[in-house]
This record gives C-alpha cells, structure tokens and sequence, in this order.
C-alpha cells in the first residue's frame, strides 16, 4: 500500500481526507498521463459523488483527454465498460460498503484490472507535489450512461437464466445497483421483490445491504423467500441468506462455485483462492471435495494477482467479493448472484441444501481505532501475545491481526471452537492495544 492508494484504492472523509483539490489532481494526472485519450467515470449514490465527479472532469479535460461520464452504476459496470469499450482508463467514484460521509477513487486499466503500483505511485507523487502539468486544448465531455445498458447485456448473454418458480428478496443497499441490477434481474422470471432501492445520498449503506443483512435476513423469514441477496454501496460484492434467514457469506458461496466447476472439469488447478480471512470451515468442507487453497493476503488485487498469476478460474474473500475468470478478472456482485442462482436451479435445490456441507467455525472479528497501525504491529510485546494465542489455538482454531487497508483501525479476528473463546483471545489482544496507549 502507497500514501493514499490502499487495498482498494484511494477512501477518506469527503472534504476531509478525501478532498475536491485532492481529486482534481487525480484527474489532472490521469489526464496528462493518457493525453488525448478517453477516459470513462462512474459513480456511486453518496451525495459527495457528483461534486468529485466534476473536479475528476475539470482535471481531466484540463489535460487534453475526453470524458465519458456513465453516471450513477456499479463499479463492476465502469470496470467492464473501461474493459469492452477500450477505453485509456476508467475512474469510479465510491468507498464501497464505507458510510455516506466518505468517498473513494479507484481506477481501472482498459484490460478491466486494477492499475498497477507504479501509476499509483505516480499519482500520488503529484498529489503531494502537483507542478510540472501544463493545462492543453480542453477535452470533451459526453453522456455515456447508454453503456450501462450494454453491461445489462452483457451479464443476461453470460447468463440466460429461467428463475420462474422461485420467490426472491433482493437489498440493493440504496446504492449503485439500484441503477444496474433491476434492469438484469427484472428480465430473468422469478418473483422479485427489491428493499433499499431509494438512494437519497445519505443512506447508501445506512443498516442495509452486504455489511448490514439484518434486513434482508427479517424480510426473507418474514415473507417466506426461498432466498435473498445483498449488494454492497458499489455492488461488487454480494452475500446471500438462505429460506430460514440464515447467511450464506463468501466462503460457502466459493464453496458451492468450486464444486460446481471441479464437477463440470472446469476448476483449472484443482484451487479455489482464498484470503487470509476465509474460515476455516471452508477449508475442512474443500478437503472433502478434494480441492485445494492458494491463500492471499486481504484484498481483491490480491485476489486477482493470484489468479491472474496462476491460471486459475475462482477466488474471492469472505466478504462476498467473489471474481470468476470465466467472464472477466473483476468482482461483480450481480455477477456472483447469477452464477450461484444458475448453479442451484441446475441442482435442483435450495441454496440451504446446495452448502450444507460447510461448518462455519464461530469467529469475532473488532475493530480498533488507533494512531498508528505501523507501531501496534511492531510491538514485540503484543506479537508476543499474538503468538502465545495462536499456538494455544493450535489447529482447532486460528489468530489474525492486520491492519485496515483504508481506514485507521486494527483488525483483530479470533476463529475457535466456541463463542466464549472467540471472545476471550480477541480481547486479550484488543485489552492489550489499550493498555499501551495507541487507541485513537
């Protein structure tokens, strides 16, 4: 991780630590750095969207390239358009499953990946110092919000569904995929029913959506859904609840994606990839099956290096952000929803039944805010206790601390055997941050 740029992308406080000169410098780099090219951008619901999308435009055209503005979408949606329309890059505007209050800047090569470490570093050099670009003949500015539907398209072609039959809640999170998944699942038969789906710009993951499921997990239970799905506020994740309300996170939807494909002889390298954060359970249940890991650090980037990498076919994390090569190299929630109601409708059964084979070990996971996150993962006196849990553990159970790649917090996961120990070796920890003064 660079300065600015973290595990997925450049997140603050809108006017905070994320501010309008902040972003016009984004802009006017990118813009030098593609000169006379096309660059495409799109945002999510937050209020905060539309300013940074015009200081992203000024900086932009100021540097001699076009702007095609897609408007409100998905980042799934920039991405793929970025991706299939060639263009030099694209710009989304979004801080993810993060409150209303921040934003985000996340750029995307024209082969639909990340941009690599160096253009960041370049950006961020200039941010800190931005002289040395001269301002040239303005660019253009055009409405492209036409292509959304062209992604639209693209996911129904991939995936020509027949949900007739079957009753499903749907938590669009009042963000992007109001604008963008409606239109796919609307055309595919089942019984659709949308919660969260009128974005004001302050309630964007507001208790709704992948980070918020309780909702969903009422509504489901409530009015007898066989299923229900949640996306996040720029709908590249997406977590499920079964018919009882029950979740289904990432790990069990990987799971049930890497037996489909190990079945189908589709599962290149017998390897499902996993982050430092999937659950044990999901390794135990892959076992069975006969599957392997590569396990990545946190993080989709990571995620991709891997499979990029490596030539395999699925990887993901728990969170539900979920990446199949088989259509393109970025996580897609709507995507992953579709390709897991392809996978039950094949089978004939519930999504219950279709993962009951994996045995989520119970796991906690706290956040604490500190000054530095450098100097508590430094500390011998915390590593030491970190190691002492993690070999009392042994391989009943595992110890995580890392640090948050977008935010300043400390990121202390217990997985065990009970709740009570779960709780017990987190705070042993987070006791321990503490009492050594560096919580915020």
């Amino acid at each position: 991780m660079g300065k600015y740029f973290g595990t997925d992308g450049i997140r603050g406080k809108a006017g905070e630590t994320l501010t309008s000169e902040t972003v016009y410098h984004i802009g006017k780099y990118v813009g030098d750095h593609f000169k006379h090219g096309r660059i495409v951008i799109g945002m999510d619901t937050r209020q905060s969207s539309k300013g940074f999308e015009e200081d992203l435009c000024r900086g932009i055209s100021e540097s001699s390239c076009d702007v095609y503005l897609l408007g409100y979408c998905s980042t799934p949606c920039l991405a793929y358009t970025t991706m299939n329309e060639k263009f030099s890059c694209g710009i989304m505007i979004s801080a993810s499953h993060n409150p209303y209050t921040d934003n985000g800047i996340k750029i995307f090569a024209n082969d639909g990946f990340k941009i690599g470490d160096e253009l960041e570093l370049a950006i961020e050099a200039y941010i800190d110092d931005p002289t040395g670009i001269e301002t040239g003949e303005a660019g253009k500015i055009v409405d492209y919000s036409s292509a959304v539907r062209t992604y639209q398209e693209w996911l129904l072609d991939a995936y020509d569904l027949d949900l007739s039959g079957l009753k499903i809640c749907v938590d669009l999170c009042n963000g992007s995929s109001c604008y963008t998944a409606k239109g796919v699942f609307d055309r595919l038969g089942g019984d659709m029913t949308y919660i969260n789906d009128s974005p004001n710009g302050t309630n964007i993951n507001n208790n709704c959506g992948s980070t918020h499921l309780e909702m969903l997990q009422d509504f489901v239970r409530e009015h007898d859904f066989d299923l229900g799905f949640a996306f996040d506020g720029d709908a590249d994740r997406v977590l499920f609840t079964d018919e009882n309300g029950d979740v289904v996170d990432g790990d069990k939807a990987m799971y049930l994606i890497s037996k489909y494909l190990k079945e189908k002889g589709q599962l290149s390298g017998n390897k499902l990839v996993t982050t430092v954060m999937s659950n044990i359970g999901l390794y135990k249940a892959l076992e069975k099956l006969g599957i392997e890991s590569d396990i990545t650090p946190v993080g989709d980037k990571n995620v991709c290096d891997s499979l990029v990498r490596n030539g395999y076919v699925i990887g993901g994390e728990q969170s539900g952000h979920i990446i199949y090569t088989g259509d393109c190299f970025f996580g897609d929630g709507v995507k992953t929803a579709l390709l897991v109601l392809k996978i039950i409708t094949e089978y004939g059964k519930s999504l219950k039944e279709c993962v009951s084979e994996v045995k989520i070990y119970p796991q906690l996971l706290i956040n604490e805010r500190v000054k530095d996150k450098n100097q508590v993962l430094t500390d011998e006196t915390i590593k030491a206790k970190i190691q002492e849990i993690a070999d009392e553990l042994g391989n009943n159970g595992r110890i995580l601390v890392r640090p948050s790649g977008t935010e300043p917090l400390i990121r202390v996961m217990v997985e065990a055997e009970s709740d009570e120990l779960c709780q017990k070796y987190v705070y042993e920890v987070i006791d321990m941050i503490r009492q050594r003064g560096y919580t915020a």
